[in-house]
């Protein structure tokens, strides 16, 4: 359920509005060109995961198939935006609580929000799990309801609503009405609306039968692309003029408003409320266990390895717990400072994640296929020219969001965080190093 509907957040349904107002009907063909490439993205996990199934993921795989700098840096890298992204989601889902809890602080709410999710990752794997598998079918079912009812009225099957056929598509300045630019500028924003995307890899480590559940992800994919991302931009687009007010605001709300559904307002926060708190759900349990296999390769404190009788790394949970509460406190008393700068830190670190899987694929493929040809299970297609493209084509995105205005300054946050993140391995390595030392030392005093 994870891999079906676990990591649909709120982007697909408060960050649609931005990207069509930005790309008109080509909107689509963002999502579409971005859902491709993750699909490409989790073929590579997914041959890597077969092989080696762990909790680290591509951590793990970049420490061994690139160096243990890697490993660090984007075990850290990844950590920091999940504890970001935790907060934010906290926050999206404390406004909507405190529409109908006015007497409760949005801050207050946040941390309650946290809280609450803590507990069900520190119970048990099970317990979250259990959290997760509703909080995804709830989403499936909406969405899948959104895409009927949407489709329906495209079609004219609703009597008192007149199908506006292509109109919307075509006839408002075609597909592209804000020219090509405004496709790459999309594509630059739709890449971060597919949060998560390679979090079941992470959780098959925990899995009774990992290479099956890795398969089922993978399998999951295409369809989980096409129809929940790319068919609801669809119907967006095709029912409500992009350069509206209403499709920046809210387009979900707009399409059911058009039916004259009872409180479609209220249905609709409900729905985004479910799915900040699964995806809230989600990062706690992914930052717990990147930071646990952290810890296995000694680039975190070793308490962070302590796990309960039921299996869950309870330090590392209540570790990265803390740290989202100080992010949190952040947006308090620094909002337009501190906590934006961490929003931007954290912005682009997505993408440099995909890049160091493409990359650490390339290397593990190359190395079985002379050491163990039988080990892999689930193959890239056309290797190794498209995983070589989907390299390029990552280089490519970074190098031009170096030139948008409305992204440069993200990315250079986020290069800024990375460059901290190795000089802190640096530190890290040194002083590995002289404790290593110092125990030899100490051996050979205690053998004289």
């Amino acid at each position: 359920m994870m891999a079906i509907g676990g990591v649909v957040g709120g982007g697909l349904f408060l960050g649609s509005g931005e990207v069509i107002h930005s790309a008109g009907p080509g909107a689509i063909f963002s999502y579409a060109l971005v859902g491709l490439f993750m699909v490409f993205i989790m073929r590579m996990l997914g041959e890597m995961a077969t092989v080696h199934p762990s909790s680290g993921s591509f951590s793990t795989y970049s420490h061994h198939e690139i160096g243990p700098w890697a490993g660090y840096t984007i075990g850290w890298l990844y950590l920091f935006y999940w504890i970001v992204t935790v907060t934010i989601e906290s926050m999206m889902a404390a406004i909507i609580i405190h529409v109908w809890i006015p007497s409760l602080s949005i801050g207050i709410i946040s941390f309650l929000c946290i809280a609450l999710l803590t507990l069900t990752n520190i119970f048990s794997a099970k317990l979250f799990g259990e959290f997760e598998y509703w909080f995804s079918i709830i989403k499936v079912v909406a969405i899948v309801s959104f895409l009927i009812i949407g489709t329906t009225m495209i079609f004219g099957l609703f009597p008192h609503l007149e199908s506006p056929g292509v109109s919307n598509l075509l006839d408002r300045g075609g597909l592209l009405p804000n020219g090509p630019n405004s496709l790459l500028l999309a594509i630059s924003v739709v890449i971060f609306a597919y949060p998560g995307i390679e979090i079941p890899t992470i959780a098959a480590g925990e899995s009774p039968n990992p290479q099956k559940a890795v398969m089922g992800a993978i399998n999951s994919v295409i369809w989980r692309v096409l129809v929940f991302y790319i068919g609801s931009i669809t119907i967006l687009v095709t029912l409500l003029p992009w350069n509206s007010s209403s499709a920046l605001e809210s387009p979900f709300v707009t399409v059911l408003d058009m039916l004259n559904i009872p409180a479609a307002s209220l249905i609709m926060n409900i729905l985004i409320l479910v799915a900040v708190l699964s995806c809230l759900n989600t990062g706690i349990y992914t930052t717990s266990r990147m930071l646990y296999s952290l810890a296995e390769k000694g680039d975190a404190p070793k308490i962070f390895l302590r796990v309960t009788k039921k299996g869950s790394p309870i330090w590392a949970v209540l570790g990265c717990t803390v740290f989202s509460f100080i992010t949190l406190f952040s947006s308090t008393i620094s909002p337009d400072k501190l906590y934006l700068l961490l929003i931007n830190a954290s912005a682009c670190i997505a993408l440099l994640v995909y890049l160091f899987v493409a990359v650490s694929h390339v290397r593990m493929r190359k190395r079985l296929e002379i050491e163990d040809p039988k080990a892999l299970i689930v193959k890239m297609w056309l290797f190794p020219y498209l995983s070589y493209f989907v390299i390029a084509a990552m280089i490519s995105l970074i190098v031009a969001m170096a030139f948008m205005e409305t992204t440069r300054v993200q990315l250079l946050a986020t290069l800024a965080t990375t460059l901290i993140v190795l000089v802190s391995y640096s530190f890290t390595k040194f002083k590995k190093k002289e404790s290593n030392q110092t125990e030899v030392e100490d051996g050979r005093r205690k053998t004289i």
